[in-house]
């Protein structure tokens, strides 16, 4: 009988609860995994305490549409969707806020971290010059050492 590690079972069992939804018999014909194996992995998710509550079980893209989808609704619209997907409002806000610390300031991090990816290619690129150049060297004195044991074994004879 296979073994299946948790982390691969937590993403396949997301593929079946929402917002996913996936159908039991397409992801099963997809990775190979019995539907019974499937649909027991997925009762026991949503018996297990925050079973269908777990925000955890949400991906960055799904939470990030979550966001999207109920930002024009009011908060009777958003309360009745939020318990359609088994979640709490609140959780949805504090995706909101996620996305939105997202977008602030990446630009002054992100070029620093250029330059110093600049210089460190710089570096390497200088390293592997050099050991291209040291590599060729020794091939080249490899090939002069056969040419003259070549030359001096063929003399030994006459």
């Amino acid at each position: 009988m296979a073994r299946y590690g948790q982390a691969y079972r937590d993403r396949i069992v997301a593929r079946l609860l929402p917002p996913e939804s996936a159908a039991i018999d397409v992801v099963s014909r997809e990775i190979g995994i019995s539907v019974a194996t499937l649909a027991r992995w997925r009762a026991g998710a949503l018996a297990a305490p925050g079973g269908l509550t777990n925000p955890q079980r949400w991906t960055p893209a799904a939470r990030l549409e979550a966001v999207i989808t109920t930002a024009a609704m009011d908060e009777a619209a958003r309360s009745a969707w939020c318990r359609e997907q088994g979640l709490y409002p609140a959780e949805l806000e504090a995706w909101k806020h996620d996305a939105i610390a997202g977008l602030g300031e990446p630009r002054a991090a992100s070029a620093v971290e250029a330059r110093q990816d600049r210089r460190r290619v710089k570096e390497l690129e200088r390293e592997l010059h050099r050991k291209d150049k040291a590599l060729a060297e020794t091939a080249a004195l490899l090939v002069l050492r056969k040419k003259l044991h070549a030359v001096f074994r063929d003399g030994e004879g006459e």
